[in-house]
């Protein structure tokens, strides 16, 4: 589950859903499944997750490859986007209360959303 601390509610959508569904509409279910797996099992037992920390800078050979060549057709800023989307959907359909936010590491902003574990709120 996703809550929103900024508006104290949770959320229940996909955000950019028509660039989502683009994009979605090019991968196959499998390679979809193996992504949403794979990132549920890295979030496992974590605590604090930034996004753009989580698939690596080279993602030959990995299970996010197709995201690149399939679904974005090598467009590095829509894979981006794509794969932020992909996490948020994972978060989103948690168990666990997830909440999220941008922040800066020293005074350089981090690229992505940082996500973090929270208490349910009432």
């Amino acid at each position: 589950m996703l809550y929103s601390i900024d508006s104290g509610s949770y959320i229940k959508t996909i955000p950019h859903r028509k660039d989502y569904d683009r994009w979605r509409k090019d991968i196959s279910d499998e390679d979809y499944q193996a992504i949403y797996d794979e990132l549920r099992s890295r979030i496992s037992g974590s605590e604090i997750e930034t996004s753009s920390w989580i698939p690596g800078s080279d993602w030959s050979g990995t299970v996010f490859e197709p995201i690149y060549f399939n679904a974005c057709h090598e467009d590095e800023i829509a894979s981006a986007k794509f794969f932020g989307l992909i996490l948020w959907h994972v978060f989103l359909e948690h168990e666990e209360v997830w909440s999220f936010g941008r922040y800066k590491l020293g005074d350089i902003p981090i690229e992505g959303l940082t996500y973090f574990r929270i208490n349910r709120p009432d």
